[in-house]
C-alpha cells in the first residue's frame, strides 16, 4: 500500500476532506460521550451505585475502543468515506435506539451499540492521513483531533435540552444530528488519492493480517501506553467530571456540566496547537512536556481535603487543606491543555514510523487507549465505593502519567546509548571539558566519570 501517491492531492478536495472529516468526528464524539449527561439522570431513576454508574457510562467506550483495529484495517481496504459514513449511520441508529431501554441491562446493551461512533476516530485520522505529506501530517491530525471538542458539545448543550425535553429527546436529537452529518460526508468527500490509485491500477488490497504484522513490535504497545493515558483518561474524565463534581462540590448538574467543559475544551482544541509542535519541534520532545506537566497537574489534583490542629502557643489551631473549585477548574483546564498535546504527539509518531501500516497501527493504538475510557471510569466508581475518597482517581493517574513518563525516558535513554555508545563512557559536561583539559597542561579535553 502507498501512503503518498506520487502527485500531490488538489487542495479543495484536501481541504474538504480536513474540514469536513473533523465535524463529522466532532459530531460523532458527542454522541460518543452523551452518557457523561444523561447516565446522571438514569443514574438516579434506576438507584445505580457508582460502580454501576461507571460502567454504564463507560460500556460506549469498549466498543469505539475495540471496533477501531478492524475499522482502521477495513479503511485502509475499503476507503475512508465509505467506512465513515457507515459507522455514523450505525451509532445514529443505536443512538434512537436507546430511548426504548426499560432497564439496566437494555442500557448497556444500547451503550454497546452507541460505542461505534467512537470507533470513528481511527477511520478519520487515516482517511484525513492520506491527503497530506508528511511534514504536514502533524498539523492535520491535530485538527481532525480537535474533533474531541464534541465532548464539551454534548456538556454545553445536553443539559438544556435534557431540562426542557428530558434524557429521550437529547438521544434523539443528538441521533438525527449523527445521521445529517453522514450523509453531508459521504456526499461532500472524495476517496482518498491513494484509494483512487490502487483502483485504476486495479492492485488488490493488503490481505487483513498482513496490516497487522508491524504489532509485533514493542514500540507499538509503548505508543499505546501514552495514549491510554493523555486518550483514555482524557474520555475517562471527559464522562466522570459531571458525577465528580455533584458529588465533591455539591454542584447541580448545568453548572458541573460547564466546569467539565473548562476540562474538555483545551483538551481537544489545543490538539491543534500539538500537532503543529510536532511538527515543528518534534513529537517526542511534546510528549515530554505532556507528561512533565501531567505529572504535576495530578500530584496536585489527587490530594484530598484534609483537616490540621496544631497545638499553637495560645492553644490548638484548625485548618483544612483543599482544592476550591476555582483552583480546581484551573487545574483540570491546565491537565487538559498537556493531554491535548500529547494526543497530537502520539498520532505524529505513527504515519512516519508506520507510513504503511497507518490504518492498522493507529487502530491498536486508539484500540488501547479507548480502552482507558472503558476501564478508568469504572475503576473510578470502584475506588470510590472501596477507598471513598473522591480524590482516588486522580490518585490513579498520577500512577499512571508517571509510569508512561519513565518508560518513555528510559525507552529513548536505551536507543541513544544504542546509536551513541561513546555516550556512556564520555559523561563530562562538554563545557568543563576544554577548562579540564587546559588545568592539566593540555589542549585536549580529558574523559572520564562524574
Amino acid at each position: 500500500m502507498n501512503t503518498l501517491v506520487a502527485s500531490a492531492p488538489a487542495r479543495g478536495p484536501q481541504q474538504t476532506a480536513l474540514w469536513a472529516g473533523t465535524a463529522a468526528f466532532t459530531v460523532s464524539f458527542a454522541v460518543w460521550t452523551i452518557f457523561s449527561i444523561i447516565g446522571v439522570q438514569i443514574k438516579q431513576e434506576l438507584g445505580l451505585s457508582d460502580t454501576a454508574f461507571g460502567l454504564l457510562v463507560a460500556t460506549p467506550i469498549l466498543t469505539g475502543s475495540l471496533s477501531r483495529i478492524f475499522l482502521g484495517v477495513w479503511t485502509e481496504q475499503f476507503g475512508g468515506r465509505r467506512i465513515f459514513a457507515a459507522v455514523m449511520l450505525a451509532g445514529a441508529v443505536a443512538t434512537w435506539l436507546l430511548t426504548y431501554a426499560h432497564s439496566y441491562p437494555t442500557y448497556l446493551l444500547a451503550a454497546l451499540g452507541i460505542g461505534i461512533a467512537g470507533g470513528s476516530f481511527t477511520v478519520v485520522i487515516t482517511y484525513v492521513s492520506k491527503w497530506f505529506p508528511k511534514a504536514r501530517q502533524g498539523t492535520a491530525l491535530g485538527i481532525v483531533g480537535a474533533g474531541n471538542i464534541g465532548s464539551a458539545v454534548t456538556k454545553l448543550l445536553a443539559p438544556l435540552v435534557l431540562v426542557a425535553l428530558g434524557w429521550h429527546g437529547v438521544a434523539r436529537i443528538w441521533a438525527v444530528a449523527l445521521a445529517l452529518v453522514a450523509v453531508a460526508f459521504y456526499v461532500l468527500t472524495r476517496d482518498e488519492p491513494d484509494l483512487v490509485e490502487r483502483r485504476a491500477r486495479g492492485v488488490q488490497a493488503v490481505p487483513f493480517l498482513v496490516q497487522l504484522r508491524p504489532l509485533k513490535n514493542l514500540q507499538v504497545w509503548r505508543f499505546s501506553l501514552y495514549y491510554f493515558f493523555v486518550f483514555g483518561a482524557f474520555v475517562a474524565l471527559a464522562l466522570w467530571l459531571p458525577r465528580y463534581l455533584v458529588g465533591a462540590y455539591g454542584l447541580d448538574l448545568r453548572s458541573a456540566g460547564l466546569i467539565a467543559a473548562a476540562y474538555s475544551i483545551p483538551a481537544s482544541l489545543f490538539r491543534i496547537v500539538g500537532g503543529w509542535a510536532s511538527d515543528r519541534y518534534g513529537a517526542r520532545k511534546v510528549m515530554y512536556w505532556t507528561f512533565i506537566g501531567s505529572v504535576i497537574c495530578t500530584f496536585l489534583l489527587s490530594y484530598p481535603s484534609t483537616s490540621y490542629v496544631v497545638q499553637g502557643i495560645e492553644g490548638p489551631i484548625a485548618f483544612t487543606l483543599a482544592v476550591g473549585v476555582l483552583p480546581f477548574t484551573v487545574l483540570v483546564f491546565v491537565l487538559g491543555f498537556f493531554m491535548s498535546l500529547g494526543k497530537a504527539a502520539v498520532y505524529k509518531h505513527i504515519p512516519v514510523y508506520y507510513p504503511d501500516n497507518v490504518g492498522s497501527v493507529a487502530g491498536v493504538v486508539g484500540m488501547i487507549g479507548g480502552l482507558g475510557g472503558f476501564i478508568l471510569p469504572i475503576v473510578f466508581g470502584l475506588l470510590n465505593d472501596l477507598i471513598g475518597v473522591w480524590t482516588s482517581c486522580f490518585m490513579l493517574l498520577f500512577v499512571l502519567v508517571a509510569t508512561a513518563l519513565a518508560w518513555m525516558h528510559f525507552a529513548i535513554r536505551r536507543l541513544e546509548l544504542a546509536r551513541h555508545p561513546q555516550v556512556a563512557r564520555d559523561t563530562d559536561l562538554p563545557e568543563i571539558m576544554p577548562a579540564a583539559g587546559a588545568a592539566r597542561g593540555t589542549d585536549q579535553p580529558i574523559s572520564g566519570r562524574l
